[in-house]
């Protein structure tokens, strides 16, 4: 479709995973304008070889490719649609628009629709009428953005799917392509989160209860992942202070994936389960201790943390 590395990237969103996956960009040698509402941190961009914009709409003018890593639904409406400032007031009649935020599943096709409207005006008045909307969210947390491998959930059609894919494989090491529909990528990212936090809450009552019975913490994680309650909570990322050295959990469950963004994300997905007449009781009892752990002062902590929150559970009786 064309060669990414000759266009010019915009990122908007620095935080945590947008910081790293922008650099990622701009150490493979692409122009790549940056904004955040955080000066610092389009500063620290700036000081790797990025160019700094005054808004996203500065963003929008400057770049064919634009890349969104921001917090909430309402943050990302603004970032598009603010009439002076967003997205959608200046954008380039080509542009490819990359949403990378975890939202829910509705806004991405909004933004779509709005696409389709500009291709509509565009082509009236015979201009390039071929701007590309998709919704990519992320899994890999901190770690991912930093090294580059991150996974990629795609929602868009073939023909928009090949054309993301062409600039999300220089920030992560799969692009999977979720359905056709604006919102899919969404749909597939909240089905994984709201597993997520049901596992690693059950992983961790599971290891509590085996250390509690005399078990070795070490002994039962080998246990655990050579049986059938092998899983991800368990094998890679075990919330069991010193099981895994590199998990946060042995580093006092600092970095990593903070518990707000989980309740974040089991909340978006039990409220999307509501919106299909789905009842997802785990799901909402995970969204239940999650939300005691945020009010109980975890909200910074890795989500992992869970462990730490039970296991003190008998003092706060």
């Amino acid at each position: 479709f064309f060669s990414v590395l000759r266009m010019s990237y915009g990122f908007i969103g620095l935080g945590h995973m947008g910081a790293r996956m922008s650099a990622n960009l701009i150490r493979k040698g692409m122009r790549v304008h940056v904004f955040d509402v955080h000066r610092p941190a389009v500063e620290q961009l700036v000081g790797l070889g990025a160019c700094p914009a005054s808004n996203p709409r500065e963003v929008a003018e400057h770049c064919d490719i634009v890349v969104t890593m921001l917090p909430n639904a309402s943050i990302v409406d603004e970032v598009y649609n603010h009439p002076r400032e967003g997205i959608f007031s200046a954008v380039r009649p080509s542009s490819l628009l990359i949403d990378c935020s975890t939202i829910d599943p509705a806004t991405p096709k909004s933004l779509f629709a709005i696409t389709q409207e500009h291709n509509q005006r565009n082509a009236d008045q015979q201009l390039p009428a071929d701007m590309t909307f998709v919704d990519s969210p992320v899994s890999g947390g901190v770690g991912a953005a930093e090294a580059g491998t991150l996974t990629f959930l795609v929602g868009g059609s073939d023909t928009c799917f090949q054309r993301a894919k062409g600039v999300l494989q220089h920030m992560g090491k799969a692009v999977l392509h979720c359905g056709q529909l604006p919102g899919s990528g969404q749909a597939v990212k909240l089905a994984n989160n709201l597993a997520l936090g049901i596992s690693m809450s059950g992983i961790a009552e599971a290891m509590l209860l085996g250390t509690r019975l005399g078990v070795d913490p070490k002994v039962l994680a080998e246990a655990l992942n050579n049986a059938t309650a092998r899983c991800w909570s368990s094998d890679t990322y075990n919330p069991y202070p010193g099981v895994i050295e590199t998990a946060p959990s042995s580093k006092g469950y600092a970095g990593g994936f903070a518990v707000d963004l989980m309740l974040k994300d089991l909340k978006l997905a039990t409220e999307a389960a509501g919106s299909v007449s789905l009842q997802t009781p785990m799901g909402s009892q995970a969204r239940t201790v999650y939300e005691a752990l945020s009010a109980s002062g975890y909200s910074k902590l890795d989500f992992s943390s869970v462990l730490k929150y039970l296991d003190e559970a008998k003092g706060r009786q």
